[in-house]
């Protein structure tokens, strides 16, 4: 049997270089839509950067900044990391990427865990959230 995530010209990303870059938007965590007010966004360029909007685990909106990476696993495909600016740590979890789509979705499993997120490609992220999240961090 097929898996339907392998079909035609959408085929598994385990046997070809990845690229992320562009904006993308959590679209569901563990199979579920998001709560209304819950969101995370992240754009990732060409030099190994990220930005992210968030609000998930706090009532205020987040941007943080830092850098990404991703290294080709033999056993679980490709594996996405990343580190905080302002030496706030490492990612918590690293994930597999799979289900890569030239659609605009992709499939990120935690490495070390059972939590599954599914991102879909956005143009970008809306200007009321980027207002929210950078007037929040200029007062910290």
């Amino acid at each position: 049997e097929i898996m339907p995530s392998l079909v035609g010209s959408e085929m598994c990303i385990r046997d070809r270089p990845i690229t992320l870059q562009g904006t993308w938007k959590l679209a569901e965590l563990n199979g579920e839509q998001l709560p209304e007010d819950f969101y995370i966004y992240i754009e990732f360029d060409r030099k190994g950067n990220f930005e992210m909007y968030q609000k998930h685990d706090s009532m205020y909106p987040r941007y943080i900044t830092g850098t990404y990476s991703v290294e080709k696993d033999g056993h679980y495909g490709y594996v996405l990391s990343g580190k905080y600016d302002y030496e706030n740590g490492d990612w918590n979890n690293e994930y597999i990427v799979t289900d890569l789509m030239q659609s605009g979705s992709m499939v990120w499993t935690v490495k070390e865990g059972t939590e599954v997120s599914k991102y879909v490609r956005v143009d970008k992220v809306p200007d009321e959230i980027v207002e929210e999240a950078k007037v929040d961090a200029d007062e910290e």
